[in-house]
């Protein structure tokens, strides 16, 4: 499907589309020029299944996800309103069968998403054209199976997949490895020689000797000579949170491959600030969606249709979070705090229940504050720096955990900071396990040697055998995965043949 199959968008759409957009504007929303295209419920779940562009590489997971997204559908289970594309110019897709009340809301929580997409600095890095991007690597991988017939390519593509979650989502923002640059030839001895020689304290001739004993300068000499020799031997040099990229260095791939890998490792690259900044990117649409909606968008008669909407958008169910609830109300309570002056080191040492209910210093700080935080925080660093004791008792949030014995969950805690703890755990890494590549070169065997970040959960053991099997027909040699289990450490291997799991021995 291309975009441009879509029917003619309505004068009437058209007319309320510059209405909001100039309401946002005013409101100090900054966001890219925006497309909107009707379609219908099929092409919707289409362009869902294809996460939200009109063209992707075959494969049979989007085919999948299409089967799922119609029988939910058709069943009644759930409705999508509306897509919207990090793109410049960003593209949004409207559910045609919509009510002309979904409709304005739909335009208005776009527009929030355009600016979130557009000012975040978690998106900067992002490819501002991806519509494009996506069209190409679909046309490179289907050239491919046009070569190499459609089950090899598929089943590479099932390979890549199982590790595309093995990047670094911090390294668009930090650079990881030293730029390489050519130097002369003859060059690599001198910088050598150089670097092995220590520094010595300014001294007189006849002082040299004692200032500079000939034994302290050799010994430091061969210690620099030796340093560097095992930094030469190491491989990689530090160990490297980025394993799809590592891959592509250096697994013994065929270039297209080399290249199918590339492609995916980029979309994950896309994708991540947007998982990065579920609740925040949720929470913003919505707060602006309401604030549009109530004060300039609705008729009389379409209140109702709108509350029941929008209620639905931010109901919470048990034991869940839904993060359009829980980001619309940090957001209201950050331009509350702001506007009111309920921060900074006063008011945290204000122990007068009655006063701090009635703080008010009418600072009018509140929007400006949301725009700023919106701009350069995720979802960690938002929930670590905003959320409060005060905030978690009037929302009646808890902490919970699974009790073995009784089979069911139960509430653990309270407390806010177990309530805080465990937001973070879940957010930090998007809740997904932390592996790097510690050596390339394992046992001098080109065996490759992986590391599990332990931080409290211990790994699903199948699963991660499972991965190892995947990353051996990438590298083609045998993978180990160090990692925690049971409180022990665990190493666990495959050679190809068989996994296999022994105990690591205390260094």
């Amino acid at each position: 499907m291309a975009i441009g199959s879509q029917r003619p968008f309505p004068p009437e759409l058209s007319q309320l589309q510059d209405e909001i957009a100039a309401r946002a504007r005013h409101y100090g929303l900054d966001f890219f020029e925006t497309v909107f295209e009707l379609v219908n419920y099929e092409q919707m779940n289409e362009i869902a299944a294809f996460g939200g562009f009109p063209a992707r590489y075959p494969h049979w997971r989007f085919g999948m996800q299409y089967e799922q997204l119609a029988k939910g559908h058709s069943y009644g289970l759930h409705r999508i309103y509306e897509m919207v594309i990090n793109n410049d110019p960003c593209y949004a897709y409207l559910l045609e069968s919509n009510s002309l009340t979904d409709q304005k809301l739909v335009m208005a929580h776009v527009y929030a998403h355009c600016d979130f997409f557009k000012n975040n600095i978690y998106f900067a890095h992002t490819n501002r054209k991806m519509i494009d991007e996506m069209a190409n690597h679909a046309a490179r991988i289907s050239r491919y199976i046009d070569k190499y017939g459609q089950e090899e390519v598929e089943s590479f593509i099932d390979l890549c997949m199982s590790i595309e979650d093995l990047i670094d989502i911090h390294s668009p923002a930090i650079r990881r490895h030293e730029i390489r640059r050519d130097q002369p030839l003859g060059s690599d001895e001198e910088e050598a020689e150089g670097d092995e020689e220590p520094a010595k304290f300014k001294s007189k001739p006849y002082m040299d000797r004692f200032i500079n004993p000939p034994e302290l300068i050799q010994a430091e000499r061969e210690k620099r000579r030796k340093k560097k020799i095992e930094t030469k031997r190491k491989f990689p040099p530090e160990p490297e949170r980025d394993i799809m990229l590592f891959l592509i260095e250096h697994a013994p791939l065929e270039n297209w491959q080399r290249n199918v890998l590339s492609i995916l490792r980029d979309e994950a690259y896309y994708f991540a600030p947007q998982a990065q900044t579920k609740i925040m990117n949720e929470g913003w649409a919505t707060y602006w969606h309401s604030l549009l909606m109530t004060r300039h968008g609705l008729e009389p008669v379409e209140v109702l249709d709108y509350a029941d909407h929008h209620s639905g958008t931010v109901a919470s169910q048990p034991g869940r979070i839904n993060p359009y609830k829980l980001g619309l109300e940090l957001f209201r309570d950050i331009e509350h705090r702001w506007n009111t002056g309920r921060f900074g080191p006063e008011y945290e040492a204000c122990d007068d229940r009655l006063a701090r209910q009635n703080w008010d210093k009418q600072l009018g700080l509140g929007r400006q504050k949301i725009l700023e935080v919106r701009r350069i925080h995720n979802d960690v660093t938002f929930i670590d720096e905003f959320l409060t004791p005060d905030f978690c008792r009037e929302h009646k949030l808890f902490a919970y955990h699974y009790n073995e014995e009784r089979k069911r969950y139960e509430i653990e805690s309270r407390e806010f900071e177990k309530i805080k703890e465990r937001l973070l755990f879940n957010l930090t890494n998007f809740g997904r396990p932390m592996i790097t590549v510690v050596d390339g070169n394992y046992e001098n065997r080109s065996e490759l040697y992986l590391k599990h970040e332990h931080i409290g959960v211990d790994l699903k053991l199948d699963h991660a055998e499972a991965t190892l099997r995947c990353i051996y027909k990438i590298w083609t040699r045998p993978v180990h995965l160090e990692t925690q289990y049971r409180d022990k450490g665990l190493i666990l291997s495959f050679d190809g043949r068989q996994n296999e799991r022994r105990e690591k021995r205390k260094e």
